[in-house]
Order: C-alpha cells, then structure tokens, then sequence
C-alpha cells in the first residue's frame, strides 16, 4: 500500500506548506492553515512563502482549482534571512519571544543573533523590536517560492517549530503551577498574608481566590485532556 495514500487530508496539506510558521495566512501557524484548508474554511492561495508552486501543490492535493496567490496576504518573494544589527540591540529578548523556531539566540541585557539555517524569514522578530536593528537580507537571489525553499528546510522548521511550542507550553505550565502553590499557600493563612481584618471581607476574598484555583486546575485539566 502507498503510505502517501494513508495520510490524512490534513498531513497532505501540511506536508505541501514551507513551514515558515509567518502568519501571513491569517492563521497562527501553518498546521492551523492545513486544518483550515482541509476543513474547507480557507482557500488555497493564501501562503505567500509557497508562492504559486504553493498554490498548484494544494491544487493538486484538494483538488481545488489553482488560481492567483491572494495579495491580501502578501506577495511571493525571495527567501530572505534576519539578521541583527549588534551595535543597537539592547537585549530585550522581545525578538527571541517572537521567533517560532528558535532561531535567535541571546539573553536579557546581551546582544542576540540569529542562526541563519533555522531563521524562515517569518518576520515575526521586526515589529516587536523596540530599536529597529533587525533587517532582512534576500539569501536566494531571483528564486522565489518553493524554488527558494525545499522539503528539507520546510521540515527542520516545522521540529524547530514544534519543539518551540512544546517548550514554551511545558515552561508555562510550570509557572502556573509555582503561582497555584503560592496561592495555596496564601490561602492557607489569608489573614496572615493580607492586611485586611474585616472577617466578611477575609470571607469574600477567599471565595474569589478558591474559584479562581478551581478554574485554573479545570483549565489545566481539560488541556491535559486536549493533548
């Protein structure tokens, strides 16, 4: 049996667009397109990145007719890289915040550069930036597209991609968990923890910090579920 044949609807999208994660789509990422896509919510010309190789590759896939990639979601172009000008970063790490793949590297109060094999030329770092020293430099030439990108490349970035999510949800979960503790802990003597004395108000405050634990764990929970 061909195991193309075996993927899901979505994989094949998904495996069809260049993984930059750029948002350009109107989607948060490029598996969010794919299920939009798939789901038959999204039209097929809305990855400028994949440009129209793009477009005839989610043709073929969907069987959708091909057609001119949307200008409202940008145009095709060259893949370009981020680079940082050293001499004006101040070491905000807002950039490396905004990268979807790890690509930046840095820490608070010291200059940040970009790995230039992982950077996808999202542009996620250029409006965060509060000094303007990110630029981007074309690193292809007249090649635009799928012309200037590859299996490959779109490949690394989706692990990059998926290991930056994971990372980030297990660091957030985490801290939620520390200020669930702390919470508990407070809770556990409000009136030694706050400088109100009135019993009533003690009372109400309690009630406002036990629903709002309750609330936490079943949002925690039902992610959990979600996984």
């Amino acid at each position: 049996m061909n195991p193309v044949a075996e993927l899901s609807l979505f994989d094949r999208i998904n495996a069809a667009l260049p993984q930059t994660q750029c948002t350009r789509c109107g989607y948060p990422d490029c598996a969010a397109y794919a299920q939009a896509i798939a789901a038959g919510g999204a039209a097929i010309n809305q990855c400028p990145p994949g440009g129209a190789e793009g477009v005839r590759r989610l043709s073929g896939i969907t069987g959708l007719p091909a057609q001119a990639l949307n200008p409202a979601h940008g145009t095709e172009g060259p893949r370009t890289v981020a680079f940082i000008d050293e001499a004006w970063c101040i070491g905000c790490t807002l950039c490396i915040k905004a990268c979807p793949t790890d690509a930046i590297v840095g820490s608070n109060k010291i200059m940040h550069t970009v790995m230039e094999p992982y950077c996808t030329g999202c542009e996620l770092c250029l409006p965060v930036c509060p000094v303007d020293c990110i630029s981007l430099e074309n690193v292809t030439g007249t090649r635009t597209g799928w012309a200037a990108w590859s299996p490959s490349d779109a490949e690394q970035a989706r692990e990059r991609y998926e290991f930056n999510s994971s990372r980030r949800k297990l660091n957030k979960q985490g801290n939620d968990k520390k200020l669930e503790i702390l919470a508990q802990a407070k809770l556990a003597d409000l009136a030694g923890h706050s400088k109100i004395t009135d019993p009533g108000v003690l009372a109400r405050k309690r009630s406002i910090i036990e629903a709002a634990l309750a609330s936490a764990r079943a949002k925690r929970e039902a992610n959990g579920r979600s996984d």
